[in-house]
């Protein structure tokens, strides 16, 4: 008997194969180099090489389309694109090159590219900037605000660039060296990226120069070079300035003659809106009727109102500061503001606040959340989480009132309530059921994937939303008239891009933002006892309400219209000053 030699089987391989799946064989091909690749060990300047030059390729998209959209054809565009993109291959291995120490400077690298990609993922859905405005304002976001910029497309924008840089800082080797050895290399990368922009500078400075002075916004939307600059410039900065005191205002502030005597005191609300454009009010001829519940109550409506910013952050304590948008801005210290000065004149005032905060305007002061004691039933019909309607802040709102001191409720009572309005991009959220008129609207906050026409139903519903709460104010302070004169003031802190140009949302940098988001709606109401106390003449101010205002205008037309004497007053800001003392 004899045996035959049995041959041992082939291996069996589970990745693709020609024979198996040849079409997968390409891709397999192409992995098994990666694969190779970061098995080799590598010099942390090496990969920090690289780290500048992916992110170059794959974070600055929008970058890119923007060049593409000024410059206009190719043959233009193309050749400006490969410099900026070797200036931001360069500027980002430069700063790295601070960082090309060691392995554990993993993590860091990781963040600059995950930082990056988020940063791609607003600059393309949103059409902003990361200037140190835009991060100051991010550094502020409550966690509601940040939970509406939240989506699976955002996952997929992050996902998308950081995936490919994650594997390989995972894997990858990082050859230990000397310090001495690390240091001179280190010192040659960074003389080397410096280098190499230079000489494409220089280059290119006949095309780079003049489109670098005539579109400020290129510098902040260098990916992640712009975002890490701005947010030292937030994070470190204050830190080389000297601290700013508190330069009081209040010294002498007085209560005019309309007090004395009285025999009903005044109670003023002023509503600071949020994100409202004045194009999309009904009151100043648009063409959709978004306001038709203020159009009944007969307020008057100016028509040609200019922010002092483009966002919460930079617009809310300039329009309260006695120092107009100029000052505001190169002031060196800061000062007591408007609440400030009714209070001090002995006026009970009050700070309700259904947004982020009052941005230290009203820390003088009392304040409270809208939020604050409200009833499961409220909470469960006006908010979605701790985001609720503005309705919330009228309801409560007489035990509000009847809290604060009594010997200063018998002078007047002065009541800020700061909205959440129209804040974006999850504009559906903003506008109750009922109010929901202009349908379909956009159901998401990932804005792009919206038409335009669902775009303007959404936002155009907030705005319906307002002029609800802005009537329904209106009624509740028609019902303390006797026992206040009453009147309203709505003026709103910044606009609203809503795709024009290609820009969503606001905080575009003042300079080039383009009007809608600086042209805000500026609305009052006086009822007939503050008109005869104030004797405030309708036809003058009806003729006046094309007159172009600011928010410089506001801290000065309050004081007068509340008769409140102090050294800050302008007559020549006041808005209705040539209005007052009239027959």
């Amino acid at each position: 008997m004899s045996f035959s030699r049995i041959e041992p089987a082939p291996a069996r391989s589970i990745g693709p194969s020609a024979a198996g799946l040849p079409y997968l064989a390409p891709a397999g091909a192409l992995w098994g180099r990666f694969d190779r690749w970061l098995a080799e060990p590598r010099s942390a300047q090496k990969l920090v090489v690289w780290l500048g030059i992916y992110l170059a390729a794959a974070a600055n998209w929008p970058l890119w389309n923007e060049l593409a959209r000024i410059g206009g054809a190719p043959s233009t565009y193309l050749p400006t694109i490969a410099a900026m993109a070797v200036l931001m291959m360069c500027a980002t291995v430069a700063l790295l090159s601070f960082t090309a120490w060691s392995r554990w400077m993993k993590p860091l690298w990781f963040a600059v590219v995950l930082l990056a990609a988020f940063v791609q993922h607003y600059m393309l859905e949103y059409r902003v900037v990361m200037d140190p405005t835009m991060v100051a304002n991010v550094l502020q976001t409550d966690p509601n605000e940040a939970r509406d910029l939240m989506s699976w497309r955002m996952a997929y924008h992050v996902l998308l660039v950081v995936l490919l840089p994650a594997l390989a800082l995972w894997r990858v080797r990082i050859v230990p060296m000397r310090f001495v050895s690390k240091l001179w290399r280190n010192a040659a990368l960074l003389l080397l990226a410096v280098a190499v922009a230079l000489v494409a500078a220089v280059s290119m400075n006949r095309q780079l120069a003049p489109l670098m002075r005539n579109n400020v916004h290129l510098r902040y939307m260098m990916n992640p070079v712009a975002s890490l600059y701005s947010a030292g410039a937030v994070v470190f900065r204050p830190m080389f300035k000297r601290s700013r005191k508190l330069i009081p205002i209040t010294a002498g502030t007085t209560l005019g003659a309309s007090y004395a005597g009285q025999s009903r005191p005044p109670m003023f609300v002023l509503v600071v809106g949020e994100t409202a454009r004045a194009d999309h009010f009904g009151l100043n001829g648009y063409a959709r009727d978004t306001t038709p519940e203020l159009a009944a109550r007969g307020v008057l409506s100016y028509r040609d109102v200019h922010s002092c910013g483009t966002n919460t952050l930079a617009s809310v304590p300039c329009m309260f500061s006695p120092l107009g948008k100029q000052g505001y801005e190169s002031r060196d210290d800061d000062y007591e503001n408007l609440v400030d000065v009714l209070q001090a004149a002995g006026l009970a005032v009050l700070w309700l606040d259904n947004q982020a905060g009052c941005k230290d305007v009203c820390a003088r002061i009392p304040n409270a959340s809208a939020f604050d004691s409200l009833s499961p039933a409220l909470k469960s019909a006006l908010c979605d989480g701790e985001e609720c309607l503005d309705d919330v802040m009228l309801k409560g709102l007489d035990e509000r009132i009847a809290a604060l001191p009594a010997e200063r409720r018998a002078k007047g009572v002065v009541l800020v309530m700061h909205q959440m309005g129209s804040h974006g991009p999850a504009y559906y959220k903003r506008s109750a059921p009922e109010v929901k008129r202009f349908l379909p609207e956009c159901k998401t906050n990932a804005l792009a994937e919206c038409g335009h026409a669902e775009l303007q139903n959404v936002y155009d519903n907030s705005i319906a939303q307002t002029d609800r709460f802005l009537a329904q104010t209106i009624d509740w302070l028609k019902a303390q008239s006797n026992q206040y004169d009453p009147a309203l003031l709505y003026v709103s802190d910044h606009g609203e891009s809503l795709g024009e140009y290609g820009l969503f949302l606001h905080g575009v940098p003042y300079s080039f933002a383009p009007e809608a988001q600086k042209h805000v709606p500026m609305v009052t109401w006086f009822s007939d006892g503050m008109s005869q106390r104030r004797k405030l003449s309708r036809p003058c101010m009806e003729a006046g309400l094309d007159a172009p205002l600011t928010h410089d205008n506001l801290f000065h037309t309050v004081l007068g219209l509340m008769d409140v004497g102090n050294s800050t007053y302008k007559p020549a800001l006041d808005a209705l000053a040539s209005c007052r003392n009239k027959t």
